[in-house]
């Protein structure tokens, strides 16, 4: 069956994926291919609309997110150029003397600065499990709009966190939303030795929803008005902002944020945090909503190779 989008508040039927033209975001319900009901997703279109999906670094971790774990990419750290896929026996099998040489040897073929990383970065593909998270984006878009947050956030943070899978993480944070014990104290679940409610797909969809609500955006808002930076919440510069708070704490992005010398959150604004290193605000915080950006897209790959029709909702949808 051929693939369309139709419009439900005006009844028009566009041929083609994601052909929407505005600036931001939409709701959209998702018939795939031998299922009865339509799943909903959130479709950022403003990402193609900017041109975010050929930037090298979003290219880069694109190819990671697809990359077998038994293979890695020799990049620039900067500018995650790739300059080599090798197996990652065969990496592991140089002596810390011999990657020396070997980066030392790039740089010098490539005209780099003595000071610029040469890193090995391995394939991800066992852990963005995103065809397995799928289902549950819906359920979480529903709990986010019952809350009063936008549902962007709702697919976005589970696409990143811990897709498909209930991990802990290496800091202790769990859950679908990967939520710290202490921050899910706070808003309201029971985490202790006997229950911990992070597991609970609902209970910590609401704990996230509020985290955003009433500390992320807060904070966020707080920064950006300190340092006097313009921003409008319905851009995805805001929206990426925000994630880098959930992700790295209001602390560490202020911290960056106070590096960057622009009066406007733009994409420039955006690119340059992903250069900013500031306290605690390191390769994973800069990294964060890069690899948000790539899991959206791949998002929009899966809808497109599995669905029959997609529905754009209209504002009551």
């Amino acid at each position: 069956m051929q693939k369309i989008i139709i419009i439900l508040s005006a009844f028009f039927i566009i041929p083609i994926a994601f052909g929407f033209t505005d600036n931001y975001s939409d709701k959209i319900q998702v018939k795939h291919l031998n299922e009865d009901s339509a799943r909903t997703y959130i479709h950022a279109k403003s990402i193609y609309s900017h041109g975010l999906d050929t930037l090298p670094n979003i290219i880069f971790w694109n190819k990671i997110i697809n990359l077998s774990p038994d293979s890695g990419f020799v990049n620039i750290a900067s500018s995650r150029q790739i300059l080599k896929t090798i197996h990652v026996k065969a990496y592991s099998k140089k002596t810390d003397a011999q990657k020396t040489l070997w980066r030392d040897s790039i740089r010098k073929a490539m005209s780099l600065p003595a000071d610029e990383k040469i890193v090995f970065s391995t394939g991800r593909s066992d852990f963005y499990l995103l065809e397995k998270v799928m289902p549950d984006i819906g359920r979480g878009i529903k709990i986010f709009e019952a809350d009063s947050v936008d549902p962007f956030f709702a697919q976005t943070i589970l696409l990143i966190e811990s897709p498909g899978t209930l991990q802990k993480s290496s800091t202790g944070a769990y859950g679908p939303f990967q939520i710290m014990k202490g921050v899910a104290r706070n808003m309201g679940l029971t985490v202790n030795k006997y229950i911990d409610e992070r597991k609970d797909f609902d209970k910590s969809a609401h704990a996230a929803a509020k985290l955003i609500r009433t500390i992320c955006i807060p904070y966020a808002n707080a920064i950006l008005n300190k340092y006097g930076i313009t921003y409008n919440e319905d851009e995805l510069w805001y929206k990426l902002l925000i994630l880098h708070v959930y992700h790295a704490g209001s602390g560490n992005v202020e911290k960056a944020v106070a590096k960057i010398k622009l009066c406007e959150l733009n994409s420039d604004f955006i690119k340059q945090l992903w250069q900013t290193t500031a306290g605690a605000f390191g390769n994973a915080s800069q990294s964060y909503s890069q690899v948000a950006i790539a899991c959206l897209i791949q998002l929009d790959v899966l809808i497109n190779r599995h669905c029959e029709v997609i529905y754009k909702c209209n504002e009551q949808g």
